[in-house]
């Protein structure tokens, strides 16, 4: 009988690569609680000033609108996830952390925490400020509010830049140029989400001297008493978008309505469904030495 030749052996398929680790929570010395695809921290109004002022950082108020953008822009969770620190500016996302069984235990808006910045160093020379945003004038108008509540220079600087500003890198080096220039160790922006999250994220390490980084949203405009915020009542209640709602409705009803869909999130959250949308999403890219110096 002739011997019949081994039958030829397939080849090993190659060994599969594991796919990029997702996105892990950075922890810190106080508590994070997941939102989502992001995280809040768990810190008090006087916890958050007493850390910035000890180690500056990047501050951003989470709110439904951002976390919408969060579901739809990479760009976005990236500088989202380059933050040092998120509050939660929203009582509706408070509740909705709370109905998971966690929760924050203060909620820090961004229209409470500019104000409360500037008043903590109303009289400390080595804090200098720089408002950045709003339509022209207006940022000028909120530094002179704010200088007069202070008694001093305060705030060093303001601009109002143009509506092509994040796209424009003549204008973003000149506005730089700008903040360097003016000394200051905070900024604060105000160009709505995610334009100003994403630009800070971006550029911070451009701007060496400024520790302390916030996104600030129409902030600038209550201060420069250019918008009127709800009624305090209004902000206990966790109405304050109603108030928006009602005084610009064109600007803010369908806004409101498609942020909604926030809460179908975190009950896929809830019930252990939710699927990030951009697991592998790093932290934002940030300038290459000798960019934007």
């Amino acid at each position: 009988m002739s011997r019949q030749p081994p039958s030829p052996v397939s080849p090993r398929p190659p060994a599969a690569v594991a796919p990029p680790t997702n996105f892990q929570i950075v922890p810190r010395a106080w508590p994070r609680v997941p939102l989502l695809n992001v995280w809040a921290d768990d810190l008090t109004m006087a916890q958050l000033l007493d850390r910035l002022d000890a180690d500056g950082g990047l501050v951003f108020t989470i709110n439904p609108d951002h976390l919408y953008h969060l579901q739809t822009n990479a760009a976005f969770v990236a500088a989202y996830r380059s933050a040092d620190f998120i509050t939660v500016d929203s009582h509706y996302v408070d509740l909705a952390l709370r109905w998971q069984g966690v929760g924050v235990t203060e909620k820090i808006t961004g229209s409470d925490l500019m104000p409360a910045y500037c008043r903590r160093h109303a009289a400390n020379p080595a804090v200098r400020i720089f408002l950045l945003g709003a339509a022209p004038g207006v940022a000028e108008r909120a530094r002179q509010s704010l200088n007069a509540m202070a008694g001093r220079e305060l705030v060093v600087g303001a601009h109002g830049p143009s509506m092509q500003f994040v796209d424009d890198e003549a204008e973003i080096d000149s506005v730089l140029a700008m903040v360097r220039a003016s000394g200051a160790t905070a900024l604060m922006l105000g160009l709505g989400a995610p334009k100003q999250e994403i630009w800070l994220a971006r550029y911070r390490q451009a701007l060496p001297g400024v520790r302390v980084l916030m996104g600030v949203g129409a902030t600038i405009d209550y201060e420069a008493g250019e918008v009127r915020r709800a009624p305090v009542w209004m902000r206990r209640m966790g109405l304050e978008w109603a108030y928006r709602v009602l005084s610009e409705p064109r600007r803010y009803g369908m806004r409101y309505l498609r942020n909604a869909r926030f809460l179908w999130w975190m009950a896929q959250a809830r019930a252990g469904q939710y699927q990030d949308p951009f697991p592998h999403a790093g932290p934002a890219p940030r300038p290459q030495a000798g960019d934007h110096s």
